[in-house]
């Protein structure tokens, strides 16, 4: 069970005055996020399917009321109220390991105002880390040249449920296992490791400790070899141990976790090449981010693995994901009524009403532009649209779509999920075969270029018919 405090105070005091003034108004909420994160030119879409799983057990046990009650704060007709409480509301949402991009809508709730308030800090927070992780994934296996990433993150990630989150979200942003034994068995994802350098302490010598574990393990046998001089010691050790594993038909693999990676790859592989183990393979780590991999690929060094922890699942150099969640539209006189939020600040305005999204492909096959209509526009292949900056400026462009493909799709209906929902392997594969559809020069890490995200016509004079006639949240154009 998911518990009902999972939320931010304000959220039930508001939600205790929703009900006052009679919560069963309709109301439409809409996530979306501000600026991609580690200045990049895209993001990943994730969590959506642990938000769902969530959201089906929102709950206020026993405990949870007598909290409540106990802060003085709340009547008791509300607190009888959130005791059979259930969410019952619709979400459409763009699929799982979606690319997507600043100012789209990229999931919308339609529930009453009560219901739609109280999810508020669980929906944020879900989606919110695990679009961070799966982005940083996403780059970090794109640096590798489509390599193999061990994640190895669970000593530093954000406690024990950010660690699980951060290994699922990683796995389909493209890790390709985990450290996370617990993220093995309750999300399928491969599991890995090697050795840390107290095993090899622990013996008297480093031929030592190599020969154990070899016993041990003999068919996945990783040497660990810069505990004291990876070249002068490490790398002789297991060449030596490595030779005899190799005679006997096994692989085996060194790892470097300290010095110049660049040059200690290639002095490795230069080693084991030279004593006849072309076959043994070089995982490397230590702080490795996207771009030090970036870096390391581009430079030719011979690395065949990469460990990647601390960056991989804290985010590293970007401790957030700006995803934020707005009324779009309210209940008033029996009809949804648009809403907007105004800003001096014009990336902080948001955009009103309930909104469709669509991807709009042209004439070489790539996606060229995300496109955001009112729910009566319906984009065709074949149309030459117009498409409007989504800050409602004098920016537009035109283009002709050979393909239009409808994102934001139903989800839950009623409070329960609406249809049969893909695996984690299938929200992977389906995230590397998203990725095809853009140019790459959107997905580098260095200067990407900006992806459109655009406004129908129709949702732009809307936009700018709110502004204009003075709207601050709390007057509507007749």
């Amino acid at each position: 069970m998911t518990s009902g405090l999972f939320t931010d105070f304000y959220e039930l005091t508001m939600a205790q005055g929703f009900w006052k003034e009679g919560g069963s108004r309709r109301s439409v909420f809409e996530y979306f996020f501000r600026r991609h994160p580690f200045s990049g030119g895209y993001s990943v879409f994730a969590g959506l399917e642990t938000l769902l799983a969530g959201l089906e057990t929102f709950r206020f046990s026993g405990p949870d009321l007598a909290w409540l009650e106990s802060q003085g704060d709340f009547d008791r007709g509300f607190l009888d109220y959130l005791s059979g409480f259930r969410f019952q509301g619709d979400i459409l949402a763009v699929p799982e390991g979606s690319i997507v991009f600043p100012h789209e809508t990229l999931l919308r709730v339609e529930a009453d105002l009560v219901e739609a308030q109280l999810i508020e800090g669980l929906l944020l927070n879900t989606l919110n880390f695990q679009s961070l992780i799966a982005t940083k994934a996403a780059r970090v296996w794109r640096a590798s040249n489509f390599g193999s990433v061990m994640e190895f993150g669970l000593r530093r990630a954000q406690g024990p449920d950010g660690a699980l989150s951060a290994s699922r979200a990683a796995w389909l942003g493209g890790s390709s296992s985990t450290s996370n034994s617990l993220a093995g068995k309750e999300l399928g994802i491969p599991v890995s490791g090697t050795m840390a350098h107290s095993w090899v302490m622990s013996f008297k010598t480093e031929l030592e400790a190599f020969e154990r574990y070899a016993d041990i393990y003999p068919e996945r046998s990783v040497f660990l070899i810069d505990t004291y001089d990876t070249l002068g010691s490490g790398l002789a050790n297991a060449i030596k141990v490595g030779s005899d594993l190799a005679g006997r038909g096994l692989d085996f693999g060194v790892r470097l976790d300290s010095g110049d990676i660049d040059y200690l790859s290639r002095e490795v592989r230069k080693g084991l090449d030279a004593a006849g183990l072309d076959r043994a393979f070089i995982i490397v780590s230590n702080e490795l981010d996207e771009h030090i991999i970036e870096h390391l690929v581009a430079s030719g060094a011979p690395v065949d693995r990469w460990g990647v922890g601390t960056h991989l699942v804290t985010g590293g150099d970007d401790s957030s994901f700006t995803g934020v969640y707005k009324l779009a539209a309210v209940g008033r006189d029996g009809e949804l009524v648009p809403t907007m939020k105004v800003s001096d600040t014009p990336e902080k305005s948001t955009t009103p009403g309930r909104k469709r999204l669509y991807r709009l492909y042209g004439e070489n096959g790539s996606a060229q532009a995300d496109f955001m209509t009112l729910p009566e526009e319906e984009p065709c292949a074949g149309d030459r649209l117009t498409l409007h900056h989504y800050s409602a400026d004098w920016r537009q462009a035109e283009l002709l779509t050979t393909r239009v493909e409808s994102l934001l799709q139903p989800v839950m209906e009623a409070g329960r999920v609406s249809s049969a929902r893909p695996s984690l392997d299938e929200i992977r594969l389906g995230l590397r075969a998203r990725l095809e559809a853009f140019d790459s020069t959107y997905l580098r890490l260095l200067n990407p270029h900006v992806y459109k995200v655009s406004l129908s016509s129709g949702l732009r004079n809307l936009k700018l018919k709110m502004i204009e006639s003075g709207i601050r949240g709390h007057r509507h154009p007749s």
